[in-house]
């Protein structure tokens, strides 16, 4: 029932009768089998898929870049991140592959945690748009300009390799991982933030009453 929602109360309620089942549940049961030979096409969408982006270089106090990550389960955002990376990056690419790396780490633990569920996965793509990156990502060769990133964010390469993630770029205008990487222009920003859906959860009421709340804890 993981992908098949619309059978979730037919199934839980035969379930209730299992110790003493009578012919009117093995019936139901049948029926939900028959429904299910009908539409073998229906399912939700649990797919698994990561999105990662860098600012190159934005803290003016040492120069570290930004990483954005964010990882959707379907079409649903599960998990994200927004962090200085650990040290100094000597161009955008290097910056991209070490928060393409960041997100990979992530999407191989969702993917291991998810599997206890039942669920199994193929590649998994993995979101950049920075060619550049992936293009360091893909070259197994060892050239001058990468030769300096350290040898942890290189696992990047290994999984790719190995089938587990599938690096694929994607135009900026559509990364959702820019809205952790630096600030943006309001069009940009209401944009992404939609992808993400994220809406009024709050009422009226609930807002105020959370920043009395606030203000109380203040003074």
């Amino acid at each position: 029932m993981v992908t098949r929602p619309d059978i979730q109360f037919a199934v839980c309620l035969c379930v209730r009768y299992q110790a003493s089942p009578r012919i009117s549940h093995l019936q139901a049961v049948k029926r939900i089998f028959r429904y299910l030979k009908f539409t073998p096409e229906l399912g939700s969408s649990l797919s698994l898929r990561g999105f990662s982006d860098a600012d190159h270089a934005n803290c003016r106090i040492d120069r570290k870049s930004t990483s954005g990550t964010c990882q959707l389960l379907g079409i649903s955002l599960v998990s994200w991140s927004s962090c200085k990376q650990a040290s100094v990056s000597l161009s955008t690419t290097e910056a991209e592959y070490i928060a393409a790396a960041s997100c990979c780490s992530q999407l191989l633990w969702m993917k291991a945690t998810l599997s206890d569920f039942g669920l199994r996965f193929g590649r998994i793509p993995l979101l950049v748009d920075s060619t550049s990156a992936i293009s360091v990502a893909k070259n197994p060769v060892l050239h001058s300009r990468t030769k300096h990133i350290d040898v942890r964010f290189h696992f990047l390469r290994d999984h790719y390799e190995k089938g587990d993630i599938d690096l694929i770029h994607v135009v900026s205008a559509n990364q959702l991982a820019d809205i952790f990487t630096k600030p943006l222009e309001f069009d940009a920003f209401a944009c992404l933030r939609g992808w993400r859906c994220v809406d009024n959860a709050l009422i009226k009421g609930e807002i105020e009453s959370q920043w009395i709340g606030l203000f109380a804890l203040l003074v």
